[in-house]
């Protein structure tokens, strides 16, 4: 694969939200697997080339950038759904960048090829394992997601365990079973993350 091939579906050329901490430019991904309800980038769920610019143009612009950032987060939709990204966080990195992931775990095998290409991972557990069909569309997504879980934990990546709550899809023994099935990896709680409802267009989640 080839760096061309990356689909961005938008660039922000600073952050100072998408890694805590650092000042980074973040590139989102177009596509992603899960249809979660609650998500406020649906724009970036079809599969698609994206509607961003060209990843070429983009490490034109980082190649100035050098001194200005501490790094790169590659966001979505859900990063792991290119096939160029290894490519792409290798171009990043010998820029001289540091390399952030926001992921939601549903291609293990393709996070452990990824993983030694990458300085920090946000990753968003979308509730207790079982449950993840009824927040992403996706039956048995949860499986797939735990399997990355435990890749990432296994790897020593730094890491920022994240759940989006909504009341009307964990409720507070949901939350428990999370932080049990989370224990049992060597984790401690997620980070709760408040429902956003900007880009949500579950009319019911907007609703409650």
């Amino acid at each position: 694969m080839s760096i061309a091939d990356l689909a961005v579906g938008g660039f922000s050329p600073l952050s100072t939200c998408d890694w805590p901490g650092e000042l980074v430019a973040t590139v989102f991904c177009q596509g992603c697997p899960f249809a979660c309800r609650y998500c406020h980038n649906s724009d970036l769920i079809p599969p698609g080339p994206g509607a961003g610019p060209d990843f070429g143009a983009i490490l034109a612009l980082l190649d100035k950038r050098r001194g200005l950032l501490d790094g790169v987060v590659f966001s979505g939709g859900e990063p792991t759904l290119q096939k160029a990204l290894p490519e792409a966080a290798a171009a990043v990195r010998a820029l001289g960048f540091r390399v952030g992931l926001h992921t939601a775990g549903p291609y293990p095998e393709r996070l452990v090829r990824l993983l030694p290409l990458v300085d920090w991972v946000g990753f968003d557990v979308k509730g207790p394992f079982s449950d993840y069909g009824r927040i992403t569309g996706v039956p048995e997504s949860g499986e797939r997601a735990k399997a990355s879980l435990v890749a990432l934990v296994e790897s020593g990546v730094a890491a920022d365990i994240r759940t989006t709550v909504h009341a009307s899809l964990l409720g507070e023994g949901d939350l428990a079973r999370l932080d049990g099935e989370l224990a049992s990896l060597g984790l401690g709680p997620s980070r709760r993350q408040p429902f956003r409802a900007e880009g949500c267009r579950d009319e019911e989640l907007l609703a409650g």
